[in-house]
């Protein structure tokens, strides 16, 4: 059986976090039904 933790290689902090900008980023990698969508 495998475990999945979802942790960054690096850590990052956001400043100031774009709800918009971030929409459009993930729609360029796939759309809302893409493979980004699946795995979040």
């Amino acid at each position: 059986m495998w475990t999945y933790n979802k942790v960054l290689q690096y850590p990052i902090r956001i400043k100031c976090p774009n709800p918009k900008l971030a929409k459009c980023i993930i729609s360029q990698y796939g759309g809302p039904d893409g493979e980004l969508f699946l795995l979040t």
